[in-house]
């Protein structure tokens, strides 16, 4: 990636990288900069470094629409597990009522994985995959109840005719677990860091990250 110190006007080659390798990749030297939903955590930030956040962690369950599961109250809504806290908690302890017994797909070292470990383990099957389209597949052809991914990942492959038939269920969440979505960088890249930090800032404040997101995938991630 070549920056010329115009972070706005950057030419970019976009790399694809199972999620599993995408920070060896890195430090590797594979590419420059990880743009794929990654929330900052103090266990990452152990080996790379972050850019001003870009996108709030937002999480939540899909399910085919032929399902028992299907039609539950709470679609559409989000819960802040760190501004909403009692909420939010309902809105899991809901959830979980209806998942009890049920077998959950999720992509394994997400944020989304601890999230689930943390409040569902032991009354869901939790199966852990390697990559969102694995886990949907597995929806799609039965072998799940329900998938748990980010939300903006799942509106993107819902819109797909591999996925028809599925749709997400209950409310989302944001905060805690799930963190802030940043830009993973290798820590030495100071320079590239303040190139990303000011296109953010730039585009978050001008409002480019709300329009974008929520023609996309239908919610506002822009960091408050």
């Amino acid at each position: 990636m070549n920056s010329d110190h115009h972070p706005l006007s950057a030419k970019c080659e976009i790399v694809a990288q199972y999620w599993r390798g995408i920070i060896p990749s890195l430090t590797a030297k594979k590419y420059d900069a990880i743009m794929a939903s990654m929330s900052i955590t103090a266990k990452r930030q152990e080996v790379i470094g972050f850019s001003v956040p870009y996108a709030v962690g937002i999480s939540g369950f899909a399910v085919m629409g032929n399902s028992k599961l299907a039609e539950k109250p709470g679609t559409g809504e989000t819960y802040s597990l760190d501004t909403q806290a009692d909420a939010a908690k309902k809105g899991i302890a809901h959830i979980s009522s209806f998942l009890v017994g049920t077998s959950v797909g999720v992509q394994g070292s997400t944020t989304a994985s601890t999230f689930q470990d943390k409040y569902f383990k032991g009354s869901v099957d939790i199966k852990k995959y390697k990559s969102v389209e694995e886990h949907n597949l597995h929806l799609t052809s039965g072998r799940l109840d329900a998938v748990l991914a980010n939300a903006t990942v799942l509106a993107a492959a819902l819109e797909k005719p591999e996925m028809k038939g599925a749709q997400l269920v209950g409310p989302s969440f944001s905060g805690g677990e799930f963190g802030l979505g940043a830009v993973g960088l290798r820590k030495e890249d100071a320079a590239l860091k303040a190139d990303f930090d000011s296109a953010i800032k730039a585009v978050a404040d001008e409002g480019t990250i709300k329009t974008l997101s929520s023609k996309w995938f239908k919610v506002d991630v822009t960091p408050h």
